[in-house]
Parts: C-alpha cells; sequence; structure tokens
C-alpha cells in the first residue's frame, strides 16, 4: 500500500469548519459521474513498503453479492478537489460515510473491537480517498482507493480493486485480519483498556501498511523506530477516525435540522457563513 503522502491536517477543529460547511454546500453540487475506474487519475505520491500477501480468515468471509454492489455505486456522488496541480475525484462527505459504514458493518469489525471510523480513517491514510494509483518501493504497482497491490488484491478475493465499493469493502476484511494480529502481538503487555485500543489501531495501520517482515519488527512498545512513513500512517489513519466521528455528529445534525423543516436548515447555514 502507499503511505500516507499528504501533510497531516494541523487539528480537528479546523477540519470540523470546513466539513461542516461542506455538508450542506454538498446538497447543491452537481453530482459527477467517475471515469472509468481512475483511469484520468494521477500518481501524486511517492512509493512505499509493500504489503504481505496472503489472506487471513476474515478475508475468506462472504463479501456482499454483486446486487448489493451495484446499489452502493448508484448512490455514490463524485465532486472534485486539488491536489497539487491536479484537480480529481473524490466520493463527497455522505459516500464516504456511506462506504465506512457499510463495509465495517459487513466485515463486522465490532467483533475485534474497530468500526466505521476506522475504515474510514485507513482509506484517509491510504489515499485521502481519492482513487488512483501509486507504486511501492520495487514498482509494484498500488491500486485505486485502497491501495492494493495486485498480488493482495487477488488473496483478498478483489475482483477489481480500482472499484471505490470493493476495494473499501475489501479493506476492512483486511482489518479484521489486521485487529486480530495485532492483538496477539499485544498479548502479555499491561495496558490501560484506552492505550490497549490505541495500540491496536497502531497494530492495524502497521500490518495494513508493511510486509510481512517489516510488521513482524513491531513488538507493540516500539512504534516509534518504525519507519517515518508507517507513523505517518498510523497518525494520519487516527486522524481520519477523529474526522469520521465528527462528521457523524454533523451528518446526524444536519438530517435533525432538516426534520425541523427549512426555517432551520437557513439559521443553520447562516450561521456556518459567520
Amino acid at each position: 500500500m502507499i503511505s500516507h503522502r499528504w501533510p497531516a491536517y494541523s487539528a480537528i477543529a479546523g477540519f470540523t469548519a470546513v466539513a461542516l460547511g461542506c455538508l450542506f454546500s454538498l446538497g447543491v453540487q452537481k453530482p459527477l459521474t467517475l471515469p472509468q475506474h481512475g483511469g484520468t487519475v494521477t500518481v501524486l505520491a511517492e512509493p512505499s513498503p509493500a504489503p504481505a500477501l496472503g489472506a487471513g480468515p476474515a478475508a475468506q468471509e462472504a463479501a456482499p453479492d454483486a446486487g448489493y454492489y451495484n446499489q452502493l455505486r448508484a448512490r455514490l456522488r463524485w465532486v472534485q478537489t486539488r491536489m497539487g496541480g491536479d484537480m480529481l475525484l473524490t466520493p463527497d462527505l455522505n459516500s464516504r460515510m456511506l462506504l465506512a459504514k457499510s463495509a465495517a458493518r459487513h466485515a463486522r469489525l465490532s467483533e475485534v473491537g474497530l468500526n466505521f471510523q476506522d475504515v474510514y480513517g485507513i482509506i484517509n491514510a491510504e489515499t485521502s480517498w481519492v482513487p488512483r494509483t501509486g507504486a511501492s518501493k520495487d514498482g509494484t504497482p498500488n491500486l485505486g482507493i485502497a491501495q492494493f497491490e495486485p498480488a493482495t488484491a487477488r488473496a483478498l478475493g478483489v475482483r477489481d480493486p480500482q472499484d471505490p465499493v470493493e476495494a473499501v469493502h475489501a479493506a476492512a476484511l483486511h482489518m479484521k485480519d489486521a485487529a486480530r494480529w495485532s492483538a496477539e502481538r499485544l498479548e502479555g503487555i499491561t495496558l490501560h483498556a484506552d492505550e490497549r485500543a490505541e495500540k491496536l489501531r497502531e497494530g492495524v495501520s502497521i500490518y495494513y501498511n508493511l510486509s510481512t517482515r517489516g510488521r513482524n519488527a513491531w513488538n507493540g512498545r516500539n512504534t516509534a523506530r518504525l519507519p517515518r512513513e508507517t507513523q505517518r500512517h498510523i497518525e494520519n489513519a487516527r486522524l481520519g477516525a477523529q474526522e469520521a466521528a465528527v462528521l457523524e455528529a454533523q451528518l446526524q445534525a444536519v438530517r435533525a435540522a432538516r426534520s425541523l423543516g427549512p426555517a432551520v436548515m437557513t439559521a443553520n447555514t447562516d450561521a456556518i457563513g459567520g
């Protein structure tokens, strides 16, 4: 997978202000059609460590059927975003949340202590939710919104890693295996519940981001000694999960305002404008 290549947000508060405005403005934006599986996207990233091959128990679980995936695809809306000097396409905020929640639910991530915020966070760390093609250090392509190498995609049963719907659901299954692996690495370490939850998520990033050799260097205590790219991945997955929590609260507030009628929506929009 491509390790994170965009600077970490300086503060969640800044994201909150922008996202809250987007939640209202997206309702009036014209949806964009995604080009044929990202055929126009540009490589914007530095190479990253290659992921390990093979699939664990979670990847063997049945994925949603084609009909369900088609229903999700029909509900996605795409907007433009600028990265560097390029205008690329990204799912709008509602679509991101839709994918993250669906993937977490079907992978049953709650069984391993994860949730949809974690799915959102991993995709944030991989691509900032902008599907594109990158490369590992050895030149192996990293494909799509979840940055699967071709062999990893095959091991996970992914037919088209460039398809955001299929890729995010496969990423959640991969994360489930990662959480089990992480929990095993943490056995025997005395941690408070919050510390263990944080370390578990560190392990998920490490498993997702590094090869078998690289990930096996982690013992639960030596995160600071891991490659800089992996530490950035951990941080940006954490920030992404926090953003998802903020978005969820805002989406609920918007739904509540809509249920109360246009007057409340106008008042909220005026408040955002300042």
